[in-house]
């Protein structure tokens, strides 16, 4: 039987620190980047504007010579290469439930904290309702 049809290990266990340790660095890393991210392409201005004045080079351009569009960038790679690092540990389905929906709480704190957004009352409704369900989830 070839590698590619091996029926694959079980994850390693993990204790419940480890496994809350490489989800919060899953979900700190995708949040910084997404930060990130937005906060360059806030910076940037609008990419249609500057595709009519300069052309789809001058809009690439824009992108490539902002350093906080790398440094989201960066912080993406490392969300998801943490992602991989946990999976191979962790089940998951614990791990993709727990860290997409923990990123959208603390995108929401962030977004509100650092890119000064209008979080409203159903935003943050919904962050609790998800806390919720990832505490059903774990235990």
């Amino acid at each position: 039987m070839s590698a590619a049809f091996a029926v694959p290990l079980p994850p390693q266990a993990a204790g419940p620190w480890a496994a809350a340790a490489m989800i919060a660095t899953v979900v700190l890393c995708s949040t910084a980047g997404e930060v990130l991210t937005a906060a360059a392409m806030k910076s940037i201005g609008d990419l249609d504007e500057i595709r009519a004045q300069s052309g789809l080079k001058g809009a690439i351009r824009a992108v490539i010579t902002c350093p906080l569009f790398f440094c989201g960038v960066g912080f993406l790679a490392l969300a998801f290469f943490s992602m991989l690092f946990a999976l191979n540990h962790l089940n998951l389905s614990l791990v993709a439930p727990a860290s997409a929906s923990l990123t959208l709480v603390t995108n929401a704190i962030a977004a509100k904290l650092f890119l000064k957004e209008n979080v409203d009352r159903r935003r943050w409704t919904a962050a609790v309702l998800v806390c919720i369900g990832v505490y059903l989830l774990a235990h």
